[in-house]
């Protein structure tokens, strides 16, 4: 499979697309297309992968699928974030920082170069303050883990020997807690998925009322990306935390 790309502003996008990929590679968790080739011919960039052939879901595929995942997050690394820069879609991602802790990290390479891009495009958002503060109160401190970062249900596929993979990531090491809040953003996995992968790998307390705070970012993304319709839900969740 070959993609293309002739935007001049994302001239690094498929490197580190390919960076990516090969990172998630190494957990020897989920089924990754392999790189073949990334470069540019002209003035169009291009990435060669291995093509996926597709199948339907198995009855024990979300199982395999929390079990790969919990791997994937088992990963870790001694510090937030990754050594270059990248893209969660078409948007730059930060990742170089100092931040010790989950909180520190989102705050300041997550949340608030979307809020700026927010506002820059012309949004009216509530204030923060409150919202870093009880960020910085709830988040769990557990070593960053290697996530896929944009794990919508588009991002990943059935592998025809019915194998979960994972295409498209916007890879760094940060909370795990992030994949899980966006799958549950869009829905498109059900309910074993997560029961499942909290008996391998338990989350801390309260998880569940930190997913809307984690999928602010998805949120804010899509507001940057495709406009207004987002903007109510974003300005919802800012609320919540006045």
């Amino acid at each position: 499979m070959i993609k293309i790309n002739t935007d001049s502003e994302l001239p690094h996008l498929f490197e580190r697309e390919a960076e990516g990929l090969n990172l998630l590679r190494t957990a020897f968790s989920f089924t990754i297309p392999k790189v073949y080739a990334v470069g540019r011919i002209g003035k169009t960039a291009y990435l060669l992968l291995e093509k996926i052939e597709t199948a339907r879901e198995s009855d024990h595929f979300w199982v395999e699928f929390a079990a790969s995942l919990a791997k994937l997050h088992l990963i870790t690394a001694p510090s937030f974030g990754l050594d270059q820069d990248n893209y969660i879609g078409s948007l730059p991602q930060f990742n170089s920082s100092n931040a010790t802790t989950s909180a520190a990290f989102y705050i300041e390479n997550r949340l608030i170069p979307q809020l700026e891009r927010a506002t820059n495009n012309g949004f009216v958002l509530p204030p923060t303050h409150n919202l870093f503060k009880c960020i910085e109160n709830r988040f769990p401190n557990e070593k960053p883990s290697l996530i896929h970062g944009d794990l919508w249900s588009g991002n990943f596929l059935v592998s025809k020997t019915g194998r979960p993979v994972l295409i498209d990531p916007a890879a760094c090491f940060c909370s795990r807690e992030m994949d899980l809040a966006m799958m549950r953003l869009f829905g498109g996995f059900p309910a074993v998925v997560f029961r499942h992968y909290n008996l391998l790998f338990p989350l801390k307390e309260d998880w569940e009322n930190r997913v809307e705070l984690w999928q602010l970012y998805y949120l804010l993304v899509h507001l940057n990306l495709f406009g207004e319709t987002y903007l109510a839900p974003v300005q919802k969740i800012l609320r919540n935390y006045q």
